[in-house]
């Protein structure tokens, strides 16, 4: 992908340097704004950054007919060699930064250069769609204040989207093995998709509403009609805080059983880590694997109750009853912490998979059985480790304990994905580092 954007990039230069720059002065002034906006980018759910001016600015180019009644002729490769030039100029700044080990240029930064490529793939798209019809004059049937004419936008905008989500996923999507892997291919476009209702709508709507003013007021429709997705990003930014707290709570909740002395050092982010690497491999998105993160890291909160801690913390070996007990106390203490409801009943479901594949209330969650497995293997792990087994024995002797229990204790789903994924959830906790 990052292949094909450089050859779209560098024939789309080649042909504008050829024939010149039509309109230079709306050329320059989207070229400015796609810029700046790129500068000023978002941090979504799943650490995915995000540039909305830069989209909106991009696809609004890409979209644009009459500029102030007078039909524009830039045309498809103008549009990439505008939004390429814009990308390159917003990396710029990076020099002008002192250079720091934990800092790395967006040239270096693999998730930069992946947006990159989707945006020139994505409004090149979109711009091969709109600017032949237009300047061929099939559009022109459509007057530009009639709803003929939006609505044409409308399908144009929603197949970039489309377009734009589609290269995304693919870009998410890691066939490596491991569990360190990305989603799969379902889930991670259905991450994509999802993320058009909230961000992404109000990209696509400005890039439209952009094209549209611009016939009627000219350039000033840029920095007029963009100002609410600046306010927009700035709620975005706020919301990045609430679920910064949000993490920092968990965290805190996650550490006390082991201040306390409940539960061994890292057991809680080993658990995780492993129910993270199930998860991706059963295709859960990227909302649902972070409910199982906060509930994986507070899955043992409810030891705090006990009067006497259990032995290395190993609760998967307690009778079925006293798990149950445990988990439902968890329950009810993250509950009062203002952590989504999810996890608190993914937690409170931890043990009912010993009563059977749906438990006594309802379908047992994924995410319920996903954690109990973890927990069991790093629980059999421990318990190995504490008899002098050496680290890959004491994986296989925990892998055959749950498999013995598989279809009866544990999810059968579940422990096979354990199995393929070796159950190596350091691997994923080297990747965060």
């Amino acid at each position: 992908m990052h292949a094909a954007a450089a050859a779209l990039l560098a024939f789309a230069l080649g042909a504008v340097a050829l024939r010149g720059i039509a309109e230079p002065r709306v050329a320059l002034a989207f070229t400015v704004l796609i810029a700046l906006g790129e500068c000023v980018r978002i941090t979504l759910p799943g650490d995915r950054e995000q540039a909305p001016i830069g989209a909106a600015g991009a696809l609004a180019y890409a979209l644009l007919g009459p500029l102030r009644g007078v039909p524009t002729a830039h045309g498809t490769v103008q549009v990439v060699a505008v939004t390429g030039v814009a990308l390159l100029l917003a990396w710029l700044p990076a020099l002008a930064l002192p250079r720091r080990p934990d800092r790395r240029p967006p040239w270096a930064d693999p998730a930069r250069r992946d947006s990159a490529a989707r945006r020139l793939l994505a409004v090149g798209f979109a711009a091969a769609v709109f600017q032949p019809l237009y300047n061929g004059g099939l559009v022109d049937r459509f007057s530009p204040e009639g709803p003929a004419y939006g609505a044409f936008l409308t399908a144009v905008a929603a197949l970039a989207a489309l377009c734009d989500a589609t290269l995304a996923a693919l870009l998410r999507c890691d066939l490596a093995a491991g569990p360190a892997r990305g989603p799969r291919f379902p889930a991670a476009l259905e991450d994509e998709l999802r993320s058009l209702f909230g961000i992404g709508s109000a990209i696509v709507a400005t890039g439209m509403l952009v094209s549209l003013a611009a016939g009627e007021v000219g350039l000033w429709a840029l920095p007029l009609f963009c100002t609410p997705l600046l306010l927009a990003q700035v709620s975005f930014r706020r919301a990045a805080a609430v679920r910064a707290t949000t993490g920092q709570t968990i965290a805190s909740l996650a550490r006390a059983t082991e201040v306390a002395g409940y539960t061994p050092h890292g057991h809680a982010r080993r658990v995780a880590d492993t129910a993270c690497a199930l998860g991706r491999e059963l295709g859960l998105g990227t909302r649902e694997l972070a409910l199982l993160e906060y509930a994986a890291l507070m899955h043992d909160v409810g030891q705090l109750s006990l009067v006497e801690p259990v032995p290395d913390g190993a609760t998967a070996l307690l009778p079925c009853a006293e798990q149950q007990r445990i988990a439902r106390l968890g329950s009810e203490v993250i509950s009062r912490t203002g952590v989504p409801r999810q996890v608190a009943e993914q937690v409170a479901r931890l043990a009912d998979p010993c009563a059977g594949p749906s438990g006594g209330d309802g379908p047992v969650p994924l995410a319920a059985r996903i954690i109990r497995v973890a927990n069991a293997h790093d629980d059999l792990l421990t318990a190995a480790r504490g008899r002098g087994v050496g680290e890959a024995v004491g994986r296989l002797e925990a892998l055959e304990v749950l498999r013995l229990g598989r279809g009866r204790v544990y999810d059968a789903r579940v422990v096979d994905a354990l199995a393929r994924v070796g159950g190596q959830a350091r691997v994923v906790g080297q990747a965060r580092g």
